[in-house]
């Protein structure tokens, strides 16, 4: 994969440039692994390293600053920028679960570059040849474990056991604050309209259900066997997709 350097000026590429060449070691095990156990064939053809503002506003209009299409990965790599987006997501709130409310803050205040490569890692898990439709045009009620699968394995594959344990706990304590606001429907539904949504925390909402969703099916039904997840997911997509995926695997309350 190419890099590619999207920056204002040489002094803006110099405060990103540690980060950048963390996250590029790391990518490199986590690419041979999706490579060896995966089905990762086909890799981007670049990584665009940009700030989170250009990445929200001149590459694209999706408020999330990390995001890939069939050719290339787009990426803030800072991790100051992706605490200060993830703490927005609580902006303009009113919530009374105050204990609940300080973990969130003190997980996202206490993100690493380690937490930040899980972002980059999602993004390129995307490209495993394991999604049958992923980059087509037409897309049908699976986005969400597309989306929740490329949580899990950037997540479970790349953090300790105990850091993910703590990511586990903070989703789903902001599943648990924000559903009753924005998740009025089924995670089938989960689309590209979801990123229509004027507040951020509905639009991650999405992301978070999706996670705590394959997170359930892998460790609760599966006994771990992520690939016996996919077998099934195989299987739903080549008996004609007949019934909703969240009904087939039986995940209707995520």
């Amino acid at each position: 994969m190419k890099q590619i350097y999207a920056f204002e000026s040489i002094p803006d590429y110099e405060k990103y440039k540690d980060e950048i060449d963390l996250l590029n070691k790391k990518l490199k095990t986590y690419k041979e692994l999706l490579i060896n156990q995966f089905e990762l064939i086909e890799l981007p053809k670049s990584i665009v390293w940009t700030s989170s503002k250009n990445a929200t506003t001149v590459f694209s209009q999706v408020p999330v600053p990390a995001y890939t299409n069939r050719e290339t990965i787009y990426m803030s790599p800072s991790v100051s920028e992706w605490k200060a987006f993830y703490l927005s997501q609580l902006d303009g709130e009113e919530l009374e679960h105050n204990d609940e409310i300080q973990y969130i803050k003190n997980y996202f205040q206490s993100l690493t570059i380690d937490d930040v490569f899980c972002i980059l890692a999602h993004e390129l898990t995307h490209h495993i040849e394991l999604f049958p439709d992923e980059f087509e045009e037409v897309r049908d009620n699976s986005i969400w474990f597309e989306e929740g699968m490329c949580e899990y394995l950037s997540q479970r594959m790349t953090l300790s056991e105990h850091r993910y344990n703590e990511l586990r706990k903070n989703e789903n304590l902001l599943i648990k604050l924000f559903k009753p606001k924005y998740g009025g429907f089924s995670l089938n539904d989960f689309g590209a309209g979801s990123y229509n949504q004027t507040s951020l925390a509905s639009i991650m909402l999405n992301y978070w259900r999706s996670s705590a969703a394959v997170h359930y099916l892998v460790e609760c039904c599966y006994e771990g066997d992520v690939m016996k997840v996919f077998s099934k997911y195989e299987e739903w997509h080549e008996n004609g997709r007949q019934q909703p995926l969240t009904e087939y695997f039986g995940v209707e309350k995520f």
